[in-house]
Order: C-alpha cells, then sequence, then structure tokens
C-alpha cells in the first residue's frame, strides 16, 4: 500500500492509496492547493475545516459548470467519476483535519 504526503492550505495530510495512485494524488492535492489562498481567505482564516470545505465547494462549483457548459467529447459519465473522487479526496482531507 502506497502513501502521499502533501500540503494544502499549508497543512500537511498524509494519505494512504493503492501502490501506483501516488502521482495522480499528487495532482489531485495540487487541484486543492491551488484553490487554497481563496478558500483561507473566503473562510476568514477560521479553521482548517472550514477553508477545507470552502475548497470543496469551490470544486464542486467548477464540477457544476462543467456539467451545464460540458466541453465537446466529455460525457457526463466521467463528469460524474471526476466528481465522486474530488468529494472522496475532500472527505479524507475533511477526516484527516478532524483528527490532527
Amino acid at each position: 500500500m502506497g502513501e502521499v504526503t502533501f500540503t494544502v492550505a499549508g497543512r500537511p495530510h498524509t494519505v494512504a492509496c493503492r501502490d501506483g495512485e501516488e502521482p495522480q494524488l499528487r495532482e489531485l492535492a495540487a487541484m486543492l492547493d491551488a484553490h487554497s489562498e481563496s478558500a483561507t481567505r473566503a473562510s476568514g482564516g477560521l479553521s482548517a475545516e472550514r477553508t477545507m470545505m470552502f475548497i470543496a465547494l469551490m470544486l464542486a462549483d467548477e464540477v457544476a459548470e462543467a456539467r451545464r457548459n460540458p466541453p465537446a467529447g466529455i460525457p457526463d459519465e466521467m463528469l460524474d467519476r471526476i466528481a465522486d473522487r474530488l468529494e472522496a479526496v475532500a472527505a479524507t482531507l475533511e477526516d484527516e483535519s478532524a483528527t490532527s
């Protein structure tokens, strides 16, 4: 079993994964971290959990927008799988921040 440590919103997180999934998790973490500055401002910097919630909302908004205006060639099923994965990553990060 693999393990990945990454930083989102200035906080380190370690997540277990299947061997070989490490690069994908790092890529997903980079997507989360890309929203961290805006999410920290939106949350007022009150807590890591609140910041993660705002990151999840920002990503959910992107998924919803993609569903409303899908680029040509991306099937709804793929968007659903992407949304499910993003939700799973957000839930893992929320669980991690709750136990920290």
